[in-house]
């Protein structure tokens, strides 16, 4: 990741602007990065949590992805990214542990969904050390 992402990415904990990342809120992007590799813009949900919330994880979810949805499609990343404009566009959900039998109907719907509007989802398990955050890499 590019140092600029990474300093768009984290904000100021504290500041007025700075929002708590994660499934749970699903008023911000958890991470916007490029994957230099594939050459992607990749929007990052971050879910901290093991898979144990059932039906109310899920229903989270679906409202963080509904926005990630909104944002790409409506138009919002070309906005607040012009430079990513051209480029293919990634959702990715890292997690800290593979997703259950409850939770892979819903991630295999997300990613019909991405393919049906040009846009490519992924799971990503990242085991995260404590005090880590699954949106960050290494």
């Amino acid at each position: 990741m590019s140092e600029e992402a990474r300093d768009e990415a984290k904000g100021e904990a504290g500041s007025e602007s700075y929002e708590r990342r994660g499934v749970e809120n699903p008023r911000i992007v958890d991470l916007v990065t490029v994957d230099d590799e594939r050459g992607e813009v990749v929007l990052v949900v971050a879910e901290a949590r093991r898979w144990a919330g059932g039906r109310r994880q899920l229903e989270e979810h679906e409202e963080k992805l509904n926005a990630y949805f909104g944002y790409v499609l409506d138009g919002h990343l070309a906005k607040h990214y012009p430079r990513y404009v051209d480029m293919p566009v990634r959702i990715e959900l890292r997690c800290i542990e593979e997703p259950g039998e409850l939770e892979r109907p819903f991630l295999a719907a997300a990613a019909r969904f991405c393919a049906e509007n040009g846009l490519r989802f992924t799971v990503k398990v990242t085991p995260v050390p404590l005090g880590a955050a699954p949106w960050e890499d290494g």
